[in-house]
């Protein structure tokens, strides 16, 4: 059988967990004793309290794997990733951190390393779809709206993070970054905010994000965007928590303690966006992809809406953004991907094989990209 370690255990990285285990055995590995006693007892997975930061100890426990999943938080994930391919691991990763993950390409080459990164949903499945249709046509325009909703709209903010709120809050700090008629084009984050039609949804809220990532460097195609969803007017609630300082990093004074803002404000959203048990929650994905296929003007449309799944207790945006890296992840155990270094999921959208295997495996889990 099959080892494979999977790092970080939070929501996404249990729905992970579980699903490798159905073929191969699995490490689990998280600093927090409460998230891995959610696998414990669990068929073909044992679980190690572990503090990834160390480097020699995540060296001992990765040394036999045939593959690695990173799905730690975005603040850990480039110097994790970074450790991985030292140890010659091949490795899925969804930690969708800041830094430009081409910056270990080389090192992942010298290594003889395949590292599949931003392997989620948007990042990630958007990319797959896209790195297809640009082998079969010429494409003009790709467009991205996502994401991930509470089912029952809550006051104040109508949203739960199924994630890390400080990644959450970094989605809406950093510039964003698109193309316009061939050049980059950078903004506020938040910007140019637009009201969406979602069957089975209704209205939602569209802004600029930076979730393009690698395709900025991947894909030569004239105008590239994404934004992400949220109900209407989550924007305004976030521009005036930024506006007061609620994001500031600088360590302000309180009382006779130094506080840093951003990390009260990521304590108290944790608090107020953390899913329930079984709360339902949803994700939302709309992919435009126009352009020619042979001498035609052409118009590919993706739709996804997936729920909270009451059976399995798994969250939505942990499996459609988990699943993914499953799916990739046995095409890995397979062999089937060869290519070495850095490789992000438009790279993998290039061969039609495995694009239908993806979308056949998210099918079977009842995850549909109509």
């Amino acid at each position: 059988m099959k080892r494979v370690v999977v790092l970080g255990t939070g929501l996404v990285g249990q729905a992970i967990a579980l699903d490798m285990s159905q073929r191969a055995g699995v490490v689990a590995v998280d600093l927090n004793r409460h998230r891995l006693a959610a696998l414990e007892n669990r068929q073909n997975i044992v679980t190690k309290v572990l503090n990834i930061t160390d480097q020699d100890r995540l060296r001992r426990v990765i040394c036999d794997a045939d593959l690695v999943i990173s799905a730690v938080p975005g603040s850990m994930g480039f110097e994790t990733l970074k450790r991985i391919i030292s140890a010659g691991k091949n490795v899925v990763d969804i930690a969708f951190f800041p830094e430009d993950a081409f910056g270990l390409d080389q090192f992942a080459r010298e290594k003889k390393v395949t590292a599949v990164v931003d392997c989620g949903v948007a990042p990630g499945m958007s990319n797959l779809l896209l790195g297809y249709h640009n082998c079969q046509m010429e494409i003009s325009d790709f467009t991205c709206y996502v994401g991930g909703l509470p089912v029952e709209r809550r006051w104040p903010f109508e949203y739960k993070a199924p994630f890390s709120p400080a990644d959450v809050i970094e989605e809406y700090l950093r510039p964003a970054r698109f193309v316009k008629d061939g050049r980059t084009v950078v903004k506020e984050a938040l910007s140019d905010p637009e009201l969406i039609e979602f069957d089975g949804i209704g209205t939602l809220e569209a802004f600029n994000t930076d979730g393009l990532r690698s395709l900025l460097r991947t894909m030569k195609i004239p105008n590239m965007l994404e934004k992400t969803l949220r109900y209407p007017g989550h924007i305004d609630k976030i521009r005036l928590l930024k506006k007061i300082g609620f994001f500031d990093t600088g360590k302000i004074n309180v009382g006779d303690q130094k506080v840093v803002p951003l990390e009260l404000t990521a304590q108290l959203l944790f608090r107020e966006w953390q899913l329930k048990p079984g709360e339902a929650e949803q994700t939302i994905m709309r992919i435009i992809i126009r352009g020619r296929s042979q001498g035609k003007e052409k118009t590919v449309i993706y739709n996804l809406l997936d729920r909270y799944d009451p059976v399995t207790k798994q969250s939505s945006m942990a499996r459609t953004t988990g699943y993914t890296c499953t799916a990739v992840a046995n095409l890995m155990l397979d062999g089937k991907i060869e290519r070495t270094g850095i490789c992000p999921p438009e790279y993998i959208g290039e061969n039609a094989a495995h694009v239908a295997f993806i979308l056949n495996y998210l099918k079977k889990r009842n995850i549909q990209y109509v």
